[in-house]
């Protein structure tokens, strides 16, 4: 399949574009510098050289699937909620890619009353400096969850969301998922298998999952 990912030369998108060479895919990194794009993934990787709020409908269709891992700083957060609204704007239509969005844990239920990992996360100490980055996940799933007429699909980490190998794949859906050793992470290695296990045999359509280390 021709996979596009924004954000490639991220921890998270690296991994992904690792991940689909890897099964055979055509992998093409959207990024906006091309020169680190060949520093950070190889001078082999195809590039489609564009800001991801650039974007056409053109470029997206020449993918079958578009992953958003997408990362801002704290105080540009709302871009998170911003590009979900133009790549679905983009995608509305015959012969639209598939959407592909990594979002946060913020947005999923914990503890016995079944809580928003979010509340907690705002009462961690120096959580004003960069919760706003969960608090606009959040809202970008609750737009996407309005969304019934684009092929989309959400998947967020465990709390801990760390570069790292692959460590067995955990699926959950709304709870957040707690590993072996009593923690709660997922390296990017794990996410970038749960992504592409998604892309090649799809089991959500228009819905959120959550995958965590085993």
């Amino acid at each position: 399949m021709k996979i596009g990912i924004i954000g490639a030369t991220g921890n998270a998108g690296r991994a992904i574009v690792i991940q689909a060479l890897s099964r055979g895919h055509e992998a093409t990194a959207i990024v906006r510098d091309p020169s680190k794009a060949a520093e950070v993934l190889g001078a082999d990787v195809p590039v489609l050289a564009r800001d991801a709020f650039d974007l056409t409908a053109e470029d997206l269709r020449t993918f079958d699937v578009v992953v958003n891992a997408f990362a801002t700083a704290p105080n540009h957060a709302r871009r998170h909620v911003d590009l979900a609204r133009e790549l679905v704007e983009l995608t509305r239509g015959n012969e639209s890619p598939r959407l592909v969005f990594i979002l946060g844990a913020g947005s999923l239920r914990t503890d016995g009353d079944h809580h928003l990992l979010i509340e907690d996360l705002r009462q961690m100490p120096g959580a004003d400096a960069w919760v706003s980055i969960p608090e606009n996940q959040l809202r970008e799933l609750e737009y996407l969850r309005s969304v019934t007429d684009v092929d989309w699909v959400g998947i967020s980490p465990s709390a801990q969301f760390e570069p790292g190998e692959a460590r067995g794949v955990v699926l959950g859906t709304d709870e957040l998922l707690v590993a072996g050793d009593g923690t709660s992470h997922t390296t990017t290695g794990t996410m970038a298998v749960a992504i592409l296990d998604e892309i090649e045999h799809p089991a959500h359509r228009r819905q959120r999952f959550t995958v965590g280390d085993r």
